[in-house]
Formats: C-alpha cells, structure tokens, sequence
C-alpha cells in the first residue's frame, strides 16, 4: 500500500470517529451537529463616517462624504416637491416634469447629445420626481468629476423641457396606461391601494388619458419653477475628494442661482376613512387568484414600530412565519405569501398581506388568512418566534451601512423629513428590547379585522367556493376611461348644416333608402402594414356586418389567424392561443368600429341617440350618448365620404386615427370604395385595398347564430 493510500485511510478513520488500531475496531459515526446549536458571534457595532454639512450662500443645504475606496464621485439633489402637489386635472405632471427634466435636456444641449457626452465618460446624470420628493443625481469617475459636475448643475438649473421629449414621455405613460390591466398582481396592488387611501386624493389618485391630454410644456416649466430652487434642495455628494476641494467647487458652481420661491407647503395629510369589504376584480385570463387583505398602516416615527414590523414578520415575512407555514406548506393553497406593515415617513403606509392562490382555494386562503390575524391577537407568539424575527430583523441592519451612499442618503432622507440622525439607532434598540407581551399588545392595538380590505383578482368561474361566502362582494370596474373630447359647438344652425350634408353624402353614394335596405355586408380586403418592425408587413382581412350591429372579422396575420366577433355587449376572440372573451379595451375598440360602419352611419340623422352637427366647410361630427364620435368629411366635387377621423385605442394608447376614402364604384345603384389609406397619430400606418365586396338587401342571408358561432 502506498504511503497516500495510508494517510487518506488514516484521514477517514479520524473522520468517522473509527480507531485507526486495530483492524476489526468498530465504527461509530460520530453525530451530525444541529443547525440550533451553532454559535455566531455578535454583530459589530456600526459607527457613522463623519459628513461635513454646510449651507450655500444660496441657501441650498450641503452633504459632503470622503470615500476614497474607488476613484468614483457621486451626488443627489433631493428637492422637496412630488406628484402629491399635481394638480387634479393634470395628474403625472410631476412624473412627467422629472423625466423630461433629463431627457429633454438644457439650453445649450439637447438629452441625446448629453447622453452620448456621457456615455464617452463612462457616467450618468438622471433625475425624477416620486410621491414626496424629486432628485436629480449625477455619477462620474474622479478624472471627469468636473465635466460630469457642469452638465449635472446645468440640468439642475436651466433645463429646456423640449417639446419632441414632452411627447415622448406622455405617449410612454399612455403605453402604460393601455398595459395596466395585463398583470393581475399589478391590479391587486393598484386597486387595494386606491381603496383603502381613497380616489378623491393626490394618495389615491392615478394617472389617466385625459390628464396626459392636458399637459403642456408650459406646466413643467411652471411646476419645476415653484420647487426646483437653491432653498428647497438638500445636496449630497460622496466619494474620492477633498471635502475643502469639493466645497469650493460646490461654491462656484452654483454661485450664480439665486433664484427664490416661497416655502414649499406642507403635503397633504391622509384622511381616508376604513374602507372594509371584499372587493373583486373579474379577470378571464388567469389561472390563480391574486390578493391583497389588509388595512391602513402608520408611520416610521410610532414609537410601536420595531414591534409592528417583528409582529408583521412572525405572521408572513419568510419560509417560517406562520402564513407560509399555514398556507403554503401545510395546506399548498399557495406558492408564495407574505406580510408586511407599511409605514412612510410622514404618512401612513399600508398594512399589506400579499400572495396569489390557486383559483379553487380563493375563499379558503383569506379565511386562513383572517384566522391568522385572529390567533395573533388572542395568544401570545412563541419564545422562538419571537428570537426569529428579531434576528431577522437585526442582521439586516447592517445592510443599511454597507455603502457609504446608503449612509449618507439615509442621513440625508432622516433631515428632508425631519427625523433625528440616530433614529436607525433608536430602532435597533427597540427592536432588541421586544418581549412577547409587546407584540400581543401591539397586534391587539393596531390589527382591525374589522377594517381589512380584501381586494382579489382572478375568475369567479373557478373559485371553489363563491367570494359572497366571505361577505357582501363589490366589483372592481377596471375600464380604462377613454379621453374626453370636448364636443363640437351646436346649435339650431350647425344642427341643420350638419343634416344638409349628411344628406348629399346619402345622396351620393346611392340615395338614403338604398343605405337603408341593407341588411348585410361583406368586405374582403387586403392590407399593407407600415408600421411594426421589418418595415411593416402584409395581412388580410374579411369583414362581415349583420344589421342591426353585429361584425365578425376575419384576419389573416403573420403570426396567424384571429377573429373577432361582437354585438357590441359581447363578444370573444380566436387566436393560435385560443379562444376567450374580448377583452374589455378590444371590446371597446370593436364598439368604435360597429358605430362607424358606413351604411348606419350615414343614415345616423334617422336614429334620436345620435348628433349630426356641421364642424366646419364641409365636415360633419356624428356623435352618440355612449362617447362615440368620428368626423366625416366630404368630397366638395362628388359629395361622397372622403375622409373619417376618430379617436382609437392603439398599442400606446388612443391616438387619432385619419382614413382617407377613394376610388369609388357602382355596385347596383350603390357607391362603395375601393381604398382606404390609415394615418394614425399623424403617421402612416397601412394601405387598404378592397378586392371584394356583397351587399345583401331586404331578408339578410346569414343568420345572427351563424355569424357568432366560434370557430
């Protein structure tokens, strides 16, 4: 045997605890140590880095941070505004003003030419504006500091707020917008924060198409002028430097703004009152239920805090709080749960339980989920439980000074909401000195079954048991409102002109009884796409339409086959993925289509729900009770329909969508056209050519089941 044979024997006889003397000695594994009896040492005590402060001549306020681990410098400017100032009929400005404060660039250089300045130097410089405050931050290497330093206080101080950026960020936040009901946990979360804070508030309220319609450039500038001065800005700066250095430059840089504004208010306090109840979002396309329970929360100051958060942690912060035990490992209602009691600096926050479950154990997991609540504030937490959490609590806390940023911008966020620089340090000590009796006091204080909100979103179709088992159920209507167009001025005078020329339209294209007779109609056409990538593509499309309003249509796309069918009330949809119900915006957008069918509504002067009002030298607007409009204009040689122009639902929102009619011909005393050209937000989007059409009058052919039946 070899010598390495020897010793690697030797080396497992130790490991096993088996006497290397002796060839038959016995074995005896030696016991595998628990987990609970290894032993860490304490943590160590986290001391602050000394920041010098000071105050601008200008009255901007100074943090000022040597780090010299890497040759990186970096700042903030948090300036004390955020979107709880927008104005109620213009919501988003102030999300809208910090990102086109960066991207719509200064007065002598444009955002893109900063962002290839920039991205030469390997730095950035960005800004934005949340709920209760704004910021406008650079990061550079050392060599670059100043460059990087002159663009940062150029944006901070004469941003230029171009036009072409404004746009841009309003058609991103249509997109979004347009997007917001895709994500069934996004829903749940939106939906139960709007509850409980209310929509009647700058906390509650949201974003919608008619108030990115309102917006101007005029508004930024405006809004960025009442909170972006020297007086209203807390400037941080950390990194490789010489505080004396970089206060000099500071000092220079921004000797020339002084400009001033008066103090800026106080944010609104919340005043929302308990808003229990269960609430359900329908949503067809989802196989789980997602859920939010729970009620308003409180505030970081409470001096009960550090217990609400341990006693949020033992009821569902991790793999051993007792809803994921309970819900999840015990019972597999779910994947994933949790808990968490939300406070803010100077508002309450949000005392949340989250998950999703599967659709047949909805009514069970919040039922589990009230009983949780309940135990919690009816019996004290174990010994353990309680060591858990407060340990999970604490070894997080060096987690907040593990950069020197995260200390500085922490020390910077506690004087912008007027918290003592030692308040992390004063929550580390109460977190430590929690006993069992303090969490049950506290859970009996501040949980109010009586208060939750239950907001869930899923299919009411698959839920084992119905939500009404949990108590009285309130809808959720999650229609996004379309913008509101202002009407077009009428009176006795446009009434009649608007009439007379919807009438030589009737008369052009074959006379209005001949419009009337027509019972059914289908269209055949070709398309060619302009927009998407690759340069567009190719689809076709056959339209059936059934009097009195219902439409099929039958595309042949890319990527497939889909078709659509509704009634206007109704309706489904069938893709390579499937079949199910139209969506609410499609189904919207389908509603659009059937009111600008051409033969009714041409004849909309003969229906009392509709308007034909004169807008101009030969134009029309046909409007009607549910929203729907489109402008008709008129060829003034021929009389017949030249062009239709109306709002539509598209990708990043409603845009404006322009159809130009031409090449008409006879079909039996009937006009109809032969193409139809598609602008949409002022671009073109797609050529149609029609290369087949079958007009039936008096009995219709096809038979309304015959149309709906799906595929």
């Amino acid at each position: 045997m070899t010598l390495r044979c020897l010793a690697a024997l030797l080396v497992a006889g130790l490991v096993w605890g088996q006497a290397p003397a002796g060839r038959n000695a016995p074995t005896k594994p030696a016991a595998i140590p628990s987990y609970k009896d290894l032993k860490y040492p304490p943590l160590a005590t986290v001391s602050l880095p000394k920041v010098e402060t000071f105050t601008l001549p200008n009255g901007m306020k100074v943090y000022l941070l040597e780090n010299r681990e890497l040759p990186l410098v970096s700042g903030t400017a948090l300036v004390r505004t955020g979107n709880l100032f927008d104005p109620k009929d213009k919501i988003g400005l102030a999300g809208i003003t910090g990102a086109v404060l960066r991207t719509g660039g200064t007065e002598s250089k444009t955002g893109d030419e900063i962002d290839e300045l920039l991205e030469n130097m390997a730095a950035s410089v960005e800004s934005s504006i949340g709920e209760t405050s704004g910021s406008v931050s650079f990061s550079a290497l050392k060599e670059n500091v100043d460059e990087v330093l002159a663009v940062f206080q150029e944006l901070l101080t004469r941003p230029a707020f171009r036009q072409d950026k404004l746009e841009l960020a309003k058609t991103q936040y249509r997109s979004s917008i347009s997007r917001r009901n895709d994500d069934a946990s996004g829903i749940a979360s939106r939906e139960f924060n709007g509850i409980l804070y209310g929509r009647d508030n700058p906390y509650g309220w949201r974003v919608e198409y008619e108030h990115l319609d309102r917006i101007g450039r005029e508004d930024l500038v405006a809004f960025y002028k009442r909170y972006f001065f020297p007086a209203n800005i807390l400037l941080s700066v950390q990194g490789d430097f010489q505080a004396p250095e970089m206060r000099a430059r500071l000092e220079k840089l921004f000797a020339g703004w002084t400009y001033q504004q008066p103090p800026v208010p106080a944010f609104p306090r919340v005043s929302a009152t308990p808003a229990a109840g269960i609430f359900l979002a329908e949503k067809d396309d989802v196989t789980q239920t997602f859920f939010r329970v729970g009620h308003l929360g409180g505030v970081l100051r409470d001096p009960n805090y550090p217990a609400l958060e341990v006693m949020a942690d033992i009821l569902g912060g991790g793999f051993s709080s007792r809803l994921f035990k309970k819900v999840r490992t015990e019972l597999g209602y779910a994947y994933g749960i949790g808990a968490r009691w939300g406070a803010n600096y100077n508002h309450p926050g949000l005392f949340t339980i989250s998950g999703s479950t599967k659709s047949a154990s909805t009514v069970e997991t919040i039922q589990v989920i009230r009983q949780e609540i309940e135990r919690l504030r009816t019996s004290a937490v174990s010994d353990e439980e309680l060591a858990t959490s407060k340990q999970t609590v604490l070894n997080s806390f060096v987690f907040n000074f593990d950069h020197p940023n995260k200390t500085l911008s922490r020390m910077v966020a506690y004087d912008y909401h007027g918290y003592p620089r030692d308040f992390l340090f004063q929550y580390q000590k109460a977190i430590g000195a929690l006993t069992k009796a303090d969490i049950l006091r506290v859970a009996r204080e501040y949980l109010k079954p009586e208060n939750l909100t239950v907001v869930a979103v899923g299919r009411p179709a698959d839920f084992g048991q119905p939500l009404d088992k949990l108590g009285k159920v309130a809808r959720i209507d999650l229609t996004i409102p379309e913008p509101k167009r202002a009407a077009a001025r009428s009176d006795e005078g446009t009434l009649a002109g608007g009439k007379a020329l919807l009438q030589r339209m009737q008369q052009a294209m074959g006379g209005a009884e001949k419009l009337a007779a027509v019972r059914e109609f289908t269209q055949v056409s070709e398309l060619q796409v302009q927009a998407g990538a690759g340069g567009g593509f190719k689809a076709s499309q056959t339209s059936r339409w059934l009097a009195p309003g219902h439409l099929r249509q039958e595309s042949e796309l890319p990527f497939g086959k889909v078709q659509v069918y509704s009634d206007g009330k109704t309706g489904w949809m069938a893709s390579p993925q499937g079949t199910q119900a139209l969506p609410a915006a499609l189904l919207n957008q389908v509603r659009g289509d059937l009111f600008r069918v051409l033969f009714p509504l041409l004849l909309s002067d003969r229906d009392p729900a509709r308007q034909v009002n004169l807008v101009g030298e030969g134009a029309i607007e046909i409007s009607d009770a549910q929203g729907n409009s489109v402008r008709v204009e008129a060829d003034p040689r021929t009389g017949l329909p030249a062009k239709r122009i109306y709002q539509s639902s598209a990708m990043g929102g409603p845009t404006e969508v322009e159809e130009t009619i031409s090449e008409w011909l006879d079909d039996g005393g009937l006009k109809l056209p032969r193409r139809i050209a598609i602008r949409q937000g002022g671009k073109p989007f797609a050529e149609v050519t029609i290369r087949e059409w079958r007009v039936v009058t008096g009995n219709a052919t096809t038979s309304v089941e015959e149309l709906s039946k799906q595929p």
